[in-house]
């Protein structure tokens, strides 16, 4: 563990984890604090970051990066659909960038960050709606399926797996993997780490994850499968690379979720890193190990998303 991430985590407990300890989870402070911590992020050398759509078009709201030199001269290259975190009631592409962009760059993928409606003014299924939307826009203007891959953090990671499930059960193509970092897969908050994780996670209180899973699920069932992928039927499914933490009370999410996808045959790259936060890679570049994460990540998206000709006229048609 670096002294970096030890820094992180002394902040985190600090300034994140009280609110989490409320009894009640307030949407408001939740939103003000994530727009209280936006920094000015630099877009990597060579890249273009375009942001797309209009407040109503929910399925083609996000952001863009890419490299128009690849798109002018017409080179193959691979898509990254990413699905930020932040419990489905907080948080955007915006917020989301440090990871992203560091992705983007490490794998050479041009990504589009997806906006997607948030709860509770927009329940489930609102933001799977809008991610299978995304996914499909992007085969209709003619992306391979073998050259996406579906990612996420957390809320978003959740989102990434259950389009999965949901994509496979629809008979559409299915995208080349899935990459999920830190992944809420089980908001019926049954993990065993919830309880044996509760004051050895500097980000979340136990407690919290129960109560904030409801401004997502509603009056749905919790255990729905494209609304909890953890209780869906994982054969079928693309290769999944997973990341987690040691000591984050979400741990169970993502060690169940690549047991049962290895139950049904699929190929899962699970790994488990030592005393990280929740979602370190968003600490890159100040956190070491956030950086070798998301190499790691991106030797994945290399390995199993083919590189496919895209041309401009593409990415441009998600704006309209």
């Amino acid at each position: 563990m670096s002294w970096q991430s030890a820094v992180a985590c002394w902040l985190l407990r600090r300034q994140f984890r009280p609110e989490t300890l409320k009894p009640h989870v307030s949407v408001e402070r939740a939103r003000a604090h994530a727009a209280s911590r936006l920094r000015r992020q630099s877009v990597p050398r060579g890249w273009r970051l375009t942001v797309r759509g209009r407040p109503g078009d929910a399925p083609l709201r996000g952001e863009w990066l890419e490299r128009p030199g690849d798109l002018a001269r017409g080179a193959p290259m691979r898509t990254i659909l990413y699905c930020h975190g932040g419990g489905y009631y907080f948080c955007s592409p915006a917020s989301h960038r440090a990871l992203v962009f560091a992705l983007a760059a490490r794998s050479g993928a041009r990504t589009f960050s997806l906006d997607y409606r948030l709860a509770p003014e927009h329940p489930f299924p609102a933001a799977l709606d809008d991610a299978l939307a995304a996914y499909r826009r992007l085969l209709a203007d003619g992306t391979a399926a073998e050259s996406i891959v579906i990612a996420g953090d957390s809320a978003g990671g959740g989102l990434a797996l259950a389009a999965l499930v949901a994509l496979r059960d629809a008979g559409d193509p299915l995208p080349a993997a899935g990459v999920l970092f830190s992944p809420w897969t089980d908001l019926a908050a049954t993990g065993g780490t919830i309880e044996s994780n509760d004051g050895v996670d500097p980000m979340f209180c136990g407690a919290a994850i129960g109560r904030a899973a409801q401004f997502y699920v509603g009056r749905a069932d919790p255990t729905h499968p494209y609304l909890s992928p953890l209780y869906a039927d994982f054969s079928g499914l693309p290769p999944l690379f997973i990341q987690a933490s040691s000591t984050e009370v979400l741990l169970d999410d993502a060690r169940r979720a690549a047991e049962r996808a290895r139950a049904a045959g699929v190929s899962v790259e699970c790994e488990i890193w030592p005393k990280m936060p929740h979602v370190w890679q968003l600490w890159t570049p100040f956190v070491p190990e956030a950086g070798r994460a998301l190499e790691r990540a991106a030797h994945f998206v290399r390995a199993h998303a083919l590189e496919r000709v895209v041309h401009p006229v593409e990415v441009d048609s998600m704006a309209r």
